[in-house]
């Protein structure tokens, strides 16, 4: 035993679990994908110490920036499980932009944070790779961020993904539910499954109490437990930005963690009472999988997950048509899930 606790050697960085070589072969060789997503308005080249975006002059006249940060959360545990991770950059990409849609706000830039134990150059490649998909889509560029090497605070192959979005929206447009008011009609947006939340008891059901692989297939669903569990959380903004200069648009939730009856409940004014009509829907097979080996009340179903509504829009009755239509034009499923009643400032699921 050395007692004077001096090394017998000298120590590196990279002996201590951090090789910054390698985190910075990682991020030139991401460089080029990154800037597939960079517009006429990003100032700065990906590696500077602060990231820099400049307002068009033109675009708007009156800007309200609006932002946004989240997580993956526990869906990153699927891909740990499955070495499949090209989905859960795009997952928090689409994420955060909802987010700030549900405001009226065109996502502008998008910045991440992926903490690591250690590098994986695989790894990364799939997360950035995804990343970038996801603001393409969503045309935001994606301008910065940081890749922290954490030896010892990350279990051996994991990592955390977090997102957070800036957009833009005119003063005299944004969308913040005071609008709301009884007679309007609440429309739906299909779901692709449980986007990002829940995963917590999705697990604990499909792999612990159930048994089940994650390359198992289950012909209820169509899919493996896999492939059922990393599809990935929608993206919105293209199908409803395009709809909000109509005046018809009174409030719009995004339904993530609480679900519908705590989303929607967040956009509603006082004396206005949503009614949702569960039986307006189809619940996709994921959720029903999932009731059927916990047992788990409806009502903590309809807080832990979706059920098969990623979005609910508000709209004047007189204008419901109308949306609806321009939705299914633009690709969404869209449904009438019920209507806004006067009463106590509540959610009710018949």
């Amino acid at each position: 035993m050395n007692k004077t606790n001096k090394p017998r050697k000298p120590v590196t960085y990279r002996d201590a679990g951090v090789d910054i070589d390698a985190k910075e072969r990682a991020l030139e060789r991401a460089k080029p994908l990154v800037r597939q997503t960079f517009s006429p308005q990003v100032v700065s080249d990906i590696g500077a110490f602060g990231s820099m975006f400049a307002l068009a002059r033109g675009d708007f006249e009156d800007p309200v920036l609006v932002a946004s940060v989240d997580s993956v959360g526990t869906k990153l545990k699927v891909a740990f499980m499955t070495g499949r991770h090209d989905t859960v950059g795009e997952d928090i990409v689409n994420h955060c932009v909802n987010d700030i849609l549900v405001q009226g706000a065109r996502a502008l830039f998008f910045m991440d944070y992926l903490g690591v134990g250690k590098l994986e150059a695989e790894v990364f490649r799939q997360v950035m790779e995804g990343l970038v998909r996801g603001c393409k889509r969503a045309r935001c560029s994606l301008i910065g961020g940081e890749t922290a090497e954490l030896p010892g605070f990350y279990a051996a192959g994991e990592y955390d993904l977090v997102g957070f979005v800036v957009g833009a929206v005119e003063r005299a447009r944004i969308v913040t539910g005071k609008e709301v008011r009884a007679g309007d009609v609440l429309l739906g947006l299909g779901s692709n499954g449980l986007h990002t939340n829940g995963y917590a008891l999705a697990r604990k059901a499909l792999f612990e109490i159930a048994g089940y692989g994650p390359n198992d297939r289950v012909e209820q669903l169509g899919a493996t437990i896999a492939d059922e569990l990393l599809r990935v959380h929608r993206c919105y903004a293209s199908a409803v930005l395009p709809l909000l200069d109509s005046k018809g648009i009174h409030g719009i939730a995004h339904i993530t963690g609480g679900g519908i009856p705590d989303n929607l409940r967040r956009i509603l004014p006082e004396e206005c009472r949503a009614v949702v009509r569960r039986s307006a829907w189809l619940v996709p097979p994921i959720f029903e999988l999932i009731r059927s080996i916990t047992n788990t009340p409806d009502e903590d179903l309809f807080r832990t997950f979706n059920m098969g509504i990623g979005l609910i829009l508000v709209v004047a009755s007189t204008q419901a048509g109308y949306i609806a239509d321009r939705l299914a034009k633009a690709g969404e499923t869209c449904y009438h899930i019920g209507e806004i009643v006067r009463g106590e400032r509540a959610v009710e699921i018949r």
